[in-house]
Order: C-alpha cells, then structure tokens, then sequence
C-alpha cells in the first residue's frame, strides 16, 4: 500500500521542473549544459575526440533507424529531406576529408553515408507507401541556397584550391540545418514515435558534443582560437556559430525527448505550435 504515492527522484525532478516558469527552465538548462561542459573539459583532454565521439553517435542514431526500416517496414514520421541533405553533406565532406586529412573522420564518414544512403533507398522505394510526404514539405533549396551562398563569402583561408575550401565551409553549414525538414514534420505531427525520436536525440547528442569542442577551445585560448591567422578572419567565429545554431534548434525537442523517457512513455508529444 505504502508503494502506491511512490515517485522515484528522477519523476520528483520532472515534477518540480514541469511547474516552473520558462525562464526558470531555460536557466535550469543553461546550468545542465555547463555542468556538461565542465564535466566533459575534465574528462576528455583531447578535445578532438569530440568530432569523432559526434560522428559515432550520428551512426549510431541511423542504425537505430535502420533496425525500424528493417523490423516495423515503416519509415513513417522520418523526413526523406533530411536524409537528403545529410547524404549531401556527408558526400561532400567525405571528399574534402580525403582531400585535406584523409583520417578517422573520413571512414565514419564513409560508413554513415552508406548508411544514410541506405536509408533513403528504403523511404524512397521500399517503404514509399509510408513516407508521410505531405507533411515533409520543407522545400530542399531552404537549406541549401543559403548554405552555398555563405560558403562562397566565408570559408577558410589553407593551402588548399579554392573550391575545396569552398565546398568544406558548404558541407559545414549546410549540416547545421539539416534537421529542420525532420524538426518540421514531427512539429507537424506532435506524437512521435521511439525510433525516430531516439535517432533526432543521437542527432542532438552529436551537436551538443561539437558545439562542447569549439567553446572548450575558445575558452582554452581566452577567445584568441575565434581568430586564429591563415584560418580566415570570419571562418572560424562562423563555425562556432553554426554549431551553436544547430544545437540550439535541436535543444527543445531534446528536452521533451528526455521529459518523456523520465516520465517512462515511449512516445515523445511535442506542444501544438503558438
């Protein structure tokens, strides 16, 4: 009987959490992120490994989106636009990655576009009658114009021929905004469902810990890293800002995506747009 009134501390949290104020969430937010910060300065003291760590957990994010295609025959609430312009960015920085570094980076870039390929085959062919395409309906050259149009102004400054550098700085945009045709078709939506909400996390995870890489190196470097020479002047503080902006647009369906775990429903709800 004395079970019965029971909440865990995990569900006293959410509780005391869900009555506060938005600002109050937004700072309890802010204070999470840079307890993760700090923790993950102290941990990990080869920053770069942040790239390579964001790229495994993007992989492993499609696996899981591979396991629903593959097991429920469905690719319902997954937006084939997304998986477009990641295959696009994934495409072009595979190339730029053989071209200038030629590293770790460039075999998980292999494997995850492969991957990503896969997956559109399926959601194009396979699984079409699924494909909840009327709701997909972010146009392709959203993302893409403005993407190449930054990129053609602000890229870095290497040794490297102009239209690599130009097609590096393209790749790195256009990926900070690749998950808006997803964001846009569950916010059309609202319920979404385990798979595909576990991979839109992965996405979240991986942005949050590339984001995590250029604030410990500004803050290592008392800012002089936005700067650096041979770098280009705006190159850098542009891509400190891309990541920014890619974790922030996924920092709000990350918050429902953990309130719905801590409150153990395997679906995510996300609030009916104002």
């Amino acid at each position: 009987m004395g079970q019965k009134g029971y909440q865990s501390p995990a569900k006293k949290v959410l509780s005391w959490i869900r009555k506060k104020s938005k600002k109050v969430k937004i700072f309890l937010g802010l204070i999470t992120a840079i307890s993760l910060l700090v923790t993950l300065k102290l941990v990990v003291h080869d920053h770069n490994l942040f790239f390579a760590i964001a790229e495994a957990i993007h992989l492993i994010g499609l696996l899981v989106l591979i396991y629903k295609l593959t097991t429920l025959k469905t690719c319902s609430g997954l937006s084939l636009k997304t998986q477009v312009l990641t295959a696009i960015f994934l495409a072009v920085r595979l190339y730029c990655s053989f071209i200038m570094e030629a590293d770790i980076h460039t075999v998980l870039d292999f494997i995850t576009l492969v991957a990503t390929v896969w997956v559109i085959y399926m959601m194009k062919f396979k699984l079409k009658a699924s494909y909840m395409a009327e709701l997909d309906n972010m146009p392709l050259y959203y993302p893409i114009v403005p993407a190449a149009a930054l990129a053609f102004f602000v890229h870095p400054t290497t040794s490297h021929i102009l239209i690599n550098r130009m097609l590096w700085a393209f790749c790195v945009y256009l990926e900070s905004v690749s998950v808006l045709p997803q964001l846009r078709l569950m916010q059309n939506v609202q319920i979404i469902e385990p798979f595909s909400a576990h991979y839109v996390f992965a996405l979240g995870v991986a942005r949050f810990l590339g984001c995590a890489h250029w604030i410990i190196q500004v803050y290592d470097t008392a800012g002089a890293y936005i700067y650096l020479a041979g770098r280009g002047y705006f190159w850098i503080p542009t891509v400190f800002l891309a990541e920014m902006v890619q974790t922030f647009i996924l920092a709000d369906f990350c918050y429902y995506y953990v309130k719905s775990v801590m409150s153990g429903q395997l679906i995510v709800r996300l609030p009916t747009p104002v």
